[in-house]
């Protein structure tokens, strides 16, 4: 079978930034569930299609790029214009696209499964008694969600900031009408099906089941090195690991905030 294709569209939203949108259904809208099924999955899977393509942009444009944003269908690219024409970037950027198989792009990012080290208890739980009132003790909250393999779908909302998707069912709670003013740096939290690490202190209405320890943004990197700052890429695979309030504390968890 074919494989399915895709369409871009590419505009210049400002001076230095031009936003590539893709649509990654293509054909395969108009084709049955058991025929996507035999479609092979990286031609499908958004979340790192769309990743591979913001890294071939930053090999390929590197001398001309500040930052390459990825998202869940769109990849934000900040440009220096005084080192290439906007016009030329653009036509240069529709070529690097159209020019890739889908087929041949590599899912290696899905092969390696990022761990994060969680702290589940009542002192950082802040959000437990909204799952006991649905049934779901702390030991059952623990049990779905460090069962699961997560994806991350997009980096925002604070630097280093990963939308996970997607929880189990039982776990799917809404926002906080109201957000806390602060919520506590490492803050795993949950908002509808996602799930996310707060990494650093901040406003924000998830809800929070844990903590953990990991340094997730360095705000201290070179421009060269921009898309090392955050510890989550577009595409990555999840897995959170429970661990004890000690072993929290000894890889420089802090629970006084």
């Amino acid at each position: 079978m074919k494989k399915p294709t895709f369409n871009v569209a590419i505009e210049p939203i400002a001076e230095c930034s031009v936003m590539i949108t893709l649509d990654l259904d293509g054909e395969t809208r108009s084709l049955t569930k058991s025929q996507q099924n035999l479609i092979d999955p990286i031609a499908i899977d958004a979340p790192i299609f769309i990743a591979s393509i913001a890294q071939r942009i930053r090999q390929t444009f590197a001398p001309y790029l500040m930052n390459v944003t990825p998202a869940y269908n769109t990849i934000l690219v900040d440009y220096l214009p005084y080192r290439l024409q906007e016009s030329e970037f653009i036509g240069r950027l529709e070529q690097l696209i159209s020019d890739i198989d889908i087929s041949s792009l590599s899912s290696d990012q899905s092969k390696t499964i990022l761990t994060i080290p969680t702290y589940y208890s009542k002192e950082t739980a802040l959000d437990l008694s909204r799952f006991e009132q649905q049934g779901i003790s702390l030991e059952k909250l623990v049990e779905l969600h460090t069962n699961t393999i997560y994806q991350v779908s997009a980096v925002g909302f604070m630097p280093g900031f990963a939308f996970l998707s997607d929880v189990a069912p039982e776990l799917c709670m809404p926002r906080h009408e109201t957000p806390r003013l602060s919520v506590p740096k490492g803050s795993v939290g949950i908002a509808d099906r996602k799930t996310a690490i707060y990494p650093d202190q901040s406003p924000g209405g998830w809800n929070i089941i844990g903590r953990s320890p990991l340094q997730l943004f360095n705000s201290k990197v070179s421009v060269e090195h921009l898309n090392e700052a955050t510890f989550f890429n577009v595409g990555d695979q999840v897995k959170f690991e429970a661990i004890s309030r000690q072993d929290f504390l000894d890889v420089g968890g802090c629970l006084n905030d």
